[in-house]
């Protein structure tokens, strides 16, 4: 597909509900060689508009058969500085080296920091935690759901890379329900589970407890 200038993409209008991809490029990693996709959406209606930019990274053939994808959320504590106090990290480290390992997948990275609440309440949320809160209990003291994630764009983006159907790899079932109502098949649900740091223990025994997480380990 023959990409837009930059400029004319970025001027484009975008209606709600639209994916636009605004770039593409070749991505090397320690994993192999990926292609990197950017994309950028619009949800909602006017006066309540928000907009969303997410990346795939894509391996090999996708398309001939259900590939492995795993959707990622942005997590600067975990995935960067290497913090001890969820599995981010890890899971993020294993998704990449089973697609490498299949030779074909992709990992969607979407801009959504501490479950959507973002980095600044995210800090918040670990004080409260270290004063006696749970993760579910501290994002609800300082006003959020639980989880404010709604996994809208990930499925867009799948369509728009041409694949309907995928082997999500995931220990969160609304992921997998959010993919189905975007119409995505998910013809199976392969455990995202890893051996994470004793820190991490009550934060996990939180996920699988009070929001649904699938841990066959716990």
């Amino acid at each position: 597909m023959l990409l837009l200038s930059a400029r004319s993409r970025y001027n484009q209008s975008v209606t709600a509900n639209a994916v636009q991809q605004l770039a593409s490029a070749d991505f090397p990693t320690r994993w192999g060689k990926f292609r990197i996709h950017g994309f950028r959406a619009e949800f909602g209606s006017d006066g309540n508009r928000r907009v969303e930019e997410a990346v795939a990274l894509v391996m090999g053939d996708v398309q001939s058969a259900p590939p492995l994808v795993r959707v990622h959320s942005q997590c600067l504590t975990g995935d960067v500085f290497h913090s001890l106090r969820c599995d981010c990290r890890q899971q993020l480290e294993m998704a990449l080296a089973m697609i490498r390992d299949l030779g074909a997948g992709i990992l969607i990275y979407e801009q959504q920091e501490g479950r959507g609440i973002g980095l600044m309440a995210k800090l918040q949320a670990y004080e409260l935690q270290d004063a006696g809160l749970d993760t579910v209990e501290a994002n609800e003291r300082l006003g959020f759901k639980a989880d404010q994630r709604d996994f809208a764009l990930p499925g867009q983006m799948l369509k728009a890379l041409g694949v309907n159907q995928v082997r999500l790899l995931s220990n969160n079932p609304e992921k997998v329900e959010a993919l189905e109502r975007a119409g995505i098949a998910v013809v199976e649900r392969v455990p995202c589970e890893v051996a994470a740091s004793p820190h991490a223990e009550e934060y996990l025994k939180t996920k699988k407890e009070k929001l649904g997480h699938l841990f066959s380990s716990r």
